[in-house]
């Protein structure tokens, strides 16, 4: 199975959420994860270095993944039918060598904050990945969520992105979200974002495998 983590803005959460499903499908649900970095910042691929670094050993890969040489990584990771392939895209989509990345998915991930140039970046994200693949889902999960700020456009918002997939739960805003790594989630954030983790492994993953 091939999810994808994307959006256009960057910021918006993407590479934490790669983490974050990544150490749970891992650690609670035993399943065999690799990860592609795609993103040009390459920030999950530099925190796996950095545990090796340190003499820990990750419970999953993660590869520094160039677009052209994802249709021969794609298919060498794909030998194993239960393997699970988190991508973590570039944050542009001016690429055509994104094309064959965004056919693969099987579901597509995209967070995003309640501003408008984030928003926008989201919808553009969309609209793009779906005229490309029609079939894979998208959930889209409202990350960075302030308990103090009253989010008047957010109903608004919702509606247009319902068009295009799914709007999940919110995840607070949280500095504890900075100490995510390739080892492991802080126990503290697991309150936070095990709903959401579990409604992706349940309602997609776990579904897929049943079939």
């Amino acid at each position: 199975m091939v999810i994808l983590i994307g959006n256009q803005k960057g910021g918006a959460g993407k590479s934490t959420i790669t983490l974050l499903l990544a150490n749970y499908l891992c650690e609670l649900q035993q399943q065999k994860v690799t990860v592609l970095d795609m993103d040009y910042q390459q920030s999950v691929a530099s925190k796996y270095e950095k545990a090796k670094i340190l003499d820990n050993e990750a419970p999953y890969e993660v590869i520094p993944a160039d677009l052209k040489h994802f249709p021969i990584l794609l298919k060498v990771l794909l030998k194993n039918p239960k393997e699970i392939v988190l991508i973590d895209l570039p944050g542009k989509m001016d690429d055509d060598g994104l094309i064959p990345v965004i056919l693969s998915g099987d579901l597509i991930l995209s967070p995003f904050n309640y501003d408008e140039f984030s928003v926008d970046s989201t919808l553009l994200f969309a609209m793009v990945t779906r005229k490309i693949n029609s079939r894979a889902p998208i959930l889209f999960i409202p990350n960075r969520i302030k308990t103090t700020v009253r989010y008047s456009t957010r109903q608004e918002v919702d509606k247009v992105l319902a068009q295009f997939g799914r709007v999940t739960a919110g995840i607070s805003d949280r500095i504890d979200f900075q100490r995510v790594d390739t080892l492991h989630t802080p126990a503290i954030l697991l309150p936070v974002i095990l709903p959401l983790l579990e409604e992706i492994y349940t309602n997609f993953i776990q579904k897929r495998e049943d079939l």
